[in-house]
């Protein structure tokens, strides 16, 4: 087969761009530069109603307080920790499609004075502002997040923890429930007073 000139040269300039895109594209990749990629730390399963309000309960959650709910899903955490319990609750959410669902439950609530969604890493949002942190995350991603949780969290703040333990620390509380014949355990911690 015979090439004509033009041909040949993009043959040539496509053979170039092959090697040049991926080395351009690796430039712009963020853990080239350092800066870890978001990590879907469980995965999403909702928490039955009940449950949610014995969680919120468990803590001891208090009006006027902070909850942030780490990987909040729907909202519904957020929600009742705003109507049921008079506190301010913050989400995060790395599912771009679950915090528009939950913005969008609370906006049909009224509730955006209230409570707010970030869509993001949750490795990456401070959460010094927290009377309570709730979680519905595995064992090994409550292990990433516990040295977080530990630099960041005021003396005396909660975790409440459905289902998994945080490795290293002891629950002051463990409270079996079960909702729908299935059987929930949550744990519930306090920082200590420094």
């Amino acid at each position: 087969m015979r090439l004509w000139p033009t041909e040949i040269v993009k043959r040539a300039a496509l053979a170039a761009l092959a090697v040049i895109i991926p080395a351009w594209a690796a430039d712009l990749d963020p853990q080239q530069a350092g800066v870890p990629a978001p990590q879907k730390l469980a995965p999403y399963v909702t928490s039955p109603q009940p449950i949610v309000e014995k969680m919120l309960a468990l803590s001891r959650l208090k009006s006027g307080e902070t909850l942030f709910d780490l990987g909040c899903g729907d909202g519904r955490i957020l929600l009742s920790a705003a109507k049921n319990f008079g506190a301010k609750a913050v989400g995060v959410e790395l599912s771009p499609s679950l915090a528009r669902r939950a913005t969008q439950s609370i906006e049909a609530q009224g509730l955006q004075d209230q409570v707010k969604v970030i869509q993001g890493d949750m490795m990456a949002v401070d959460v010094s502002s927290a009377s309570v942190v709730s979680l519905y995350l595995l064992t090994d991603a409550n292990e990433q997040l516990r040295p977080k949780l530990e630099r960041e969290l005021k003396p005396g703040a909660r975790v409440v923890s459905l289902e998994f333990k945080i490795k290293g620390w002891k629950p002051s509380r463990v409270e079996k429930v079960e909702v729908h014949r299935h059987p929930y355990t949550m744990y519930l911690y306090e920082l200590p007073q420094k």
